[in-house]
């Protein structure tokens, strides 16, 4: 990896974290989105998440992909892709 490959993951790791602390709050404060981020809002409206569960759900999403981030290239996952994961290693009981 370049130095300026390095600079682009910290940015996108950095920008990333401010979507998703927006998107906790429940609010978006700004109105130009990177394409990774506009796929990434898409998404969530997609996953129909628990209102119980959804903050942890979330938190749990972000600190795998900031992993993620911090590990390898971006983009970042989706949450569908997470929950899948999660889905996988973790098959639900009934």
């Amino acid at each position: 990896m370049t130095a300026d490959d390095l600079v682009e993951l910290e940015l996108m790791l950095n920008r990333f974290r401010r979507l998703m602390a927006e998107v906790l709050r429940g609010t978006l404060r700004r109105n130009a989105f990177e394409p990774w981020e506009i796929a990434l809002l898409l998404d969530f409206d997609t996953c129909d998440l628990n209102p119980r569960l959804r903050r942890r759900i979330l938190l749990g999403y972000q600190k795998a992909v900031e992993h993620q981030l911090e590990s390898g290239p971006g983009p970042p996952m989706k949450l569908s892709e997470f929950l899948q994961l999660k889905m996988t290693r973790r098959p639900m009981t009934r």
